[in-house]
């Protein structure tokens, strides 16, 4: 079990948080306004506090100093930004996601290393998977024998600067494409993995879990 944080509690929030706790995690869902709170469901164990969500007292009471992730999805993109900055940089929490609506400011965000979520294309199963990536391993498509599964793959910083083959040859999967600023790209030869990109590869169902490990520690220092 893992502590998630989350700010914002609208439908977006509230579906998170919902979701969250069905996997078995605890919660605290931050909001300004205590009336927000009448959108969770009746008998959500999780913490509800007030305020405002990049304000540094609000969080500690959210207990974001043992958050595994946290999530910005109010309806402002300033705020969702800047707690989301407070969280990584003062709070040092790892996993981190900001929803954005300006989709210019979403490219600026993402070459900072803060992923974003689009509002326009935005879904909590799109945000689940940046704050919890063991989710993400299900997939977004599966070829008809159920053996290979086309995933979006999350990478510990160290693999950064390393070229798509040396991802491949470590976790024994196939990169299909990359999500660079908002755009499809396929890698060529030379491709490497930058800060803010998105992987999506081919993965064998079956050896899923030994793909996440080996890509969750950085990669092996050359001899």
């Amino acid at each position: 079990m893992a502590h998630f944080v989350i700010m914002g509690c609208g439908r977006v929030g509230a579906t998170l948080a919902h979701a969250l706790e069905d996997s078995g995690h605890s919660v605290a869902i931050i909001d300004q306004d205590e009336r927000a709170f009448r959108r969770l469901r009746t008998g959500f164990t999780g913490r509800k506090v007030t305020g405002v969500g990049f304000d540094q007292d609000t969080l500690k009471q959210a207990d974001i100093e043992n958050a595994y992730a946290f999530a910005a999805v109010s309806s402002g993109d300033n705020s969702n930004i800047l707690a989301t900055r407070v969280a990584r940089e003062t709070f040092h929490v790892e996993h981190v996601v900001a929803r954005i609506y300006d989709p210019g400011r979403a490219e600026i965000y993402q070459r900072l290393g803060i992923p974003t979520v689009a509002a326009v294309r935005w879904s909590a199963d799109q945000v689940l998977r940046r704050i919890l990536p063991e989710s993400a391993i299900k997939g977004d498509f599966r070829e008809p024998s159920g053996r290979l599964i086309l995933t979006e793959l999350s990478l510990h910083p160290g693999w950064i600067g390393r070229h798509v083959l040396d991802i491949e040859n470590a976790a024994q999967v196939r990169v299909a494409y990359l999500t660079r600023f908002g755009e499809g790209m396929l890698p060529g030869p030379d491709t490497s993995y930058q800060q803010g990109d998105t992987v999506h590869a081919m993965v064998v169902g079956t050896q899923s879990a030994d793909v996440m490990h080996i890509l969750s520690t950085p990669p092996a220092k050359e001899s």
